[in-house]
């Protein structure tokens, strides 16, 4: 199986201020595409040329896992904004973070201070359990919840690739924007 990008659902400029054009462009004109291209050469003539991105996630490791894990975080990730997003989530998922965070609220305060904590770089994710139960998961480099057996729900990027260009060595600032182009309806649907 050949990975691709997923297309952006939306234009390169449209997610601005909050994310740049520019930003765009490189994160995911060049850096996304890079860990497709790597991940594409990685696994021809192995066990995981014909495997779902999922499953070359939760079962690879090293060069492999790394590749792959980029792939599926940014598919993700690019696909969870829309401009003019932000605004609160509604239906099932809106009731699991009143169950699992006291209120939207909390659970944005606490989601903000994960991924400013984070060190280094990797990702903040809202991830479900078997039973819906909703976490906070801190993950360095391409780490994804899968490897646990949780179901990503949507994530912050805090690599600084993904905010340096506009917000440098600001990495609060910059996810406390990231709320108000947050696409409720696609983070949603993968609850």
């Amino acid at each position: 199986m050949k990975f691709e990008k997923v297309a952006l659902p939306y234009a390169s400029d449209a997610l601005e201020p909050v994310i740049s054009k520019t930003t765009t462009e490189y994160h995911y004109g060049k850096h996304y595409q890079a860990y497709i291209d790597n991940l594409n050469k990685l696994i021809a003539g192995t066990k995981f040329e014909n495997a779902d991105l999922e499953t070359i996630v939760k079962e690879s490791e090293g060069g492999v896992f790394n590749n792959a894990g980029q792939a599926l975080n940014h598919a993700l990730y690019f696909t969870s904004f829309k401009p003019n997003g932000g605004g609160l989530p509604t239906g099932q998922l809106a009731e699991a973070i009143d169950r699992s965070f006291g209120s939207f609220d909390k659970f944005k305060e606490e989601f903000s201070a994960a991924g400013a904590t984070l060190f280094g770089s990797g990702w903040v994710w809202l991830a479900k359990d078997a039973d819906g139960n909703l976490s906070i998961e801190k993950e360095s480099n391409a780490g994804n919840p899968l490897t646990k057996g949780l179901t990503p729900i949507f994530a912050f990027d805090v690599w600084e690739h993904a905010y340096y260009l506009d917000y440098q060595n600001r990495r609060a600032d910059h996810l406390k924007e990231v709320w108000n182009i947050i696409d409720w309806d696609a983070v949603g649907s993968r609850y």
